[in-house]
């Protein structure tokens, strides 16, 4: 029995994370995605087109400072 996860493709766009502000989600918006999915479904990070994945774990969470 095949069971589905949630893949969140990895993409490389800037340096700082300010050269990504206004391209990403809120964290709001986030959740509001994931409320579709099942809740014991396991969350990865899609690699190089879906060639390699990584787990998302609490210890893979984190905050960033950047000038705004």
């Amino acid at each position: 029995m095949r069971k589905e996860c949630v893949t969140i493709a990895a993409h490389r766009e800037a340096y700082m994370p300010e050269d990504c502000i206004g391209k990403a989600m809120t964290v709001g918006e986030l959740k509001s995605l994931l409320e579709d999915f099942d809740e014991d479904a396991p969350v990865l990070v899609s690699n190089d087109d879906g060639y390699t994945y990584g787990a998302v774990t609490d210890f893979c969470l984190g905050n960033a400072d950047y000038d705004g």
